[in-house]
């Protein structure tokens, strides 16, 4: 049943993703990010579930679906859910690479319902696991995470949202002699990649949604690495909304616990362009080809999935590897 609900799920991101790669390229990031929406609340409809979005497209009178608190699934097991349909809608309206369809989901009342504010985040792969936290600084967490992986310094690659708020934590960055690759878009891949052999991103820092914080511990904690978060409040609205919404103490370290009360859950990506963890959708004659990534925190796996769809084929082939 577990391997059911997972395959089931990726066919939700697959939908979305194959609907936003259609618009790659086009400069128009609302169609992208709106063909992803509307394929992935098209896809939750089928299942057998009784999910609420917990992280979604925002307020119900912001988003006409997958708005926080929407209800989606023909009715079944009770659980939550956090969606971003297209993380990275300007990667995909400009062709670049990163952009993915992602959803995480457990047991009903596991997943923080995080308000749409700033989090700062501190991410790192299970080979520095406990090597980093929130308070400690940039220069300290380099250092530590280089320890934890018997590397010099010069040799750790930092991944940073690249935003004039992050222009200090740069600077220190650079100046305890690691390398960064910035991205300018996409912090839940910067965090999950820091886990990913191959991606070449050792240590995640900086100030993003917590929405997307949210999904990113999900993926953390399935996998086993490490991944902290502390609220960034930009007004006293954004307070409000948090001590209405989370079950954590909202001025503390927000742990992966705390994120993702549960060793139950599970987080899908689906690559939308082609990057260093996930190849973007690829269409030809016939059909498409999907890439996506499944992890599973009660089964402890962390699956690569290429899945082929034929035009015309309501079955496809799914490859695990």
């Amino acid at each position: 049943m577990r391997n059911t609900r997972i395959v089931e799920m990726l066919e939700v991101t697959e939908a979305a993703a194959l609907a936003a790669a259609r618009w790659m390229g086009k400069g128009d990031k609302m169609a992208a990010d709106n063909a992803a929406v509307e394929a992935m609340r098209s896809a939750f409809d089928i299942l057998d579930i009784s999910g609420e979005i917990v992280i979604g497209e925002g307020e119900r009178d912001e988003a006409p679906m997958l708005f926080i608190g929407e209800k989606v699934g023909a009715g079944g097991e009770e659980i939550d859910i956090a969606v971003d349909p297209l993380e990275g809608t300007n990667l995909t309206a400009y062709g670049q690479p990163n952009s993915l369809a992602v959803l995480a989901f457990g047991p009903k009342g596991t997943l923080l319902n995080a308000p749409d504010t700033y989090m700062w985040k501190v991410a790192a792969g299970p080979a520095a696991n406990g090597a980093v936290h929130i308070d400690a600084s940039p220069t300290e967490n380099v250092r530590n995470v280089a320890k934890a992986l018997n590397r010099p310094v010069e040799d750790i690659v930092v991944c940073i949202l690249e935003r004039e708020r992050h222009n200090d934590l740069i600077a220190e960055v650079r100046a305890s002699g690691a390398r960064i690759r910035l991205i300018s878009d996409g912090d839940v891949f910067g965090a999950v990649a820091t886990a990913i052999e191959g991606t070449g991103i050792h240590l995640y820092l900086g100030a993003g949604g917590a929405p997307e914080g949210v999904l990113a511990a999900t993926a953390m904690k399935c996998i086993g690495g490490t991944f902290m978060g502390r609220f960034a409040f930009r007004n006293d609205e954004e307070r409000a909304r948090a001590e209405k919404m989370a079950q954590c103490d909202i001025d503390g370290v927000l742990t992966m616990d705390c994120l993702v009360n549960t060793d139950e859950a599970a987080f899908i990506a689906t690559g939308v362009t082609d990057g260093e963890m996930l190849r973007g959708v690829k269409y030809f004659g016939q059909g498409a080809r999907t890439h996506s990534i499944a992890m599973d925190n009660k089964t402890g796996t962390v699956r690569f999935i290429e899945t082929v769809y034929r035009t015309g084929v309501e079955k496809f082939w799914v490859r695990m590897d």
